[in-house]
């Protein structure tokens, strides 16, 4: 039980790695306090992972807005009495394009939610985090170090190299206090989002699914895609004390589809 008896706050939960990360939280013996701005997917989340609501609490969350941040870190302590680890599963990952075709203020729009809202729910985490150490747990992309090739997400991939470099500030900043700050580099993570994309191009272009999802695959080093679930359970490992000697280091959980 990794996290038995520790609370860990997870951004960013839907359907996909946000539901993940809570979910696995919960089976390794942790409470998680689940936020994002949709109460509906909060909702149906919370009572998936945890029918009788015992291990879990939840509150509507917009991260780019610094009040609601310190809100959700309040119901954490409100609820569980501390916070061991924050998990930023939160992001702005549905603008596509390159520079030619940018839209700057959409750019600014991703920055905000991508770098500066993970740094504004970290804030909000430190008094607690600060009492008896703990874990921030960044999920970046690779796209951030490698530009991928069956899409364009500049803007995207920009704002999580920029909290990247961030994440090196806050290691070192917050060290002293026994606070680790870590990223997952998630490549193409089998999961509600990569499933549309391989529907969607198959039908676009008249193949099969499995020629779609083959593209994806052909430069893995695995015969299959990581799955959200591989990226959740090393979310749950940077928190946990197992990783107690972690900090400042990105893992790419991608199938070995790039290798450094």
């Amino acid at each position: 039980m990794l996290l038995a008896g520790k609370t860990v706050i997870v951004s960013g939960v839907g359907a996909g790695l946000g539901h993940r990360v809570a979910a696995a939280v919960v089976r390794d013996g942790g409470n998680a306090v689940l936020g994002a701005r949709t109460a509906a997917n909060l909702a149906k989340s919370a009572a998936e992972i945890d029918p009788d609501g015992r291990h879990t609490a939840r509150l509507a969350t917009d991260i780019t807005d610094e009040a609601q941040c310190e809100a959700l870190a309040a119901l954490a302590l409100e609820r569980f009495g501390r916070i061991d680890a924050v998990a930023h599963v939160a992001a702005w990952d549905s603008y596509f394009g390159g520079i030619e075709d940018a839209d700057f203020a959409t750019w600014q729009s991703v920055i905000d939610v991508n770098l500066l809202g993970t740094l504004r729910m970290t804030r909000a985490c430190l008094p607690a985090l600060k009492e008896r150490g703990g874990s921030v747990v960044i999920i970046g992309t690779q796209s951030s170090v490698a530009a991928p090739t069956q899409v364009r997400q500049a803007a995207y991939a920009a704002s999580k190299g920029a909290l990247t470099s961030a994440m090196y500030s806050m290691a070192q900043e917050l060290g002293p206090h026994r606070i680790r700050v870590n990223t997952v580099l998630p490549g193409w993570m089998w999961g509600p989002p990569v499933q549309a994309f391989v529907r969607f191009t198959a039908h676009s272009e008249g193949v099969p699914e499995d020629e779609v999802l083959g593209r994806l695959t052909e430069r893995m080093a695995l015969p299959e895609p990581a799955t959200d679930g591989d990226v959740a359970d090393a979310v749950t490992f940077l928190a946990s004390d197992r990783a107690r000697a972690i900090t400042g280091q990105s893992l790419l959980v991608n199938a070995g589809e790039l290798m450094r």
